[in-house]
């Protein structure tokens, strides 16, 4: 990471590592304030830093802050005083996230699902949340690190992960349709 360019600054003490590491556990349901504390500052203070990092973002045409975000959003669970962070209800379906992070062609499956889920009209990522306990927030945890992996594949690997999210989304938009009592367009004869 650039340390001496001045769009690394913190903001009010705030570095681009704990704005990216909070996002990720506020998205992953820790209250602001849990995450204020921690960071031993108020509320107030961490809003106006928040919007400070979002200015940052929008001002960099260069989308170096938004990468390093990325990566970092990416480590929130080794950040030194918000890693540790979990939200009050528990922190999901640990099986099925560990999965999620180590199986691709179930993190595709999902992607798919998820899809489809939206595509019929439901929130695909309450849907998630509901069928496999992985909230959003850890789900686009997962997903930038197999971003990351990305550019390691072939345009083969990638080509069959594609089309596998793509045979997934179409099985579960049958579903999705099968239990909503059909397609519209079933019923219609030409």
């Amino acid at each position: 990471m650039g340390q001496n360019n001045p769009l690394f600054e913190p903001i009010h003490g705030i570095t681009l590592y704990d704005y990216s590491a909070a996002n990720a556990k506020i998205a992953n349901g820790v209250a602001v304030d849990t995450i204020c504390s921690a960071l031993g500052v108020e509320v107030p203070v961490w809003e106006d830093a928040s919007q400070g990092w979002v200015q940052r973002m929008q001002e960099d045409a260069d989308f170096i802050v938004i990468s390093e975000m990325g990566t970092l959003f990416g480590q929130a669970d080794q950040h030194p005083k918000l890693g540790h962070l979990q939200p009050q209800a528990g922190a999901g379906n640990t099986q099925n996230l560990q999965r999620l992070a180590t199986d691709r062609y179930f993190y595709e499956e999902l992607c798919g699902a998820r899809t489809a889920a939206y595509e019929a009209g439901l929130d695909g990522a309450r849907w998630i949340q509901d069928n496999y306990g992985i909230s959003l927030g850890d789900f686009q945890q997962v997903a930038m690190q197999w971003m990351e992996q990305q550019k390691d594949l072939s345009s083969e690997e990638i080509t069959e992960y594609v089309d596998y999210m793509e045979a997934k989304r179409q099985e579960y938009a049958k579903k999705f349709a099968d239990e909503n009592g059909g397609n519209i367009a079933d019923d219609v004869e030409f």
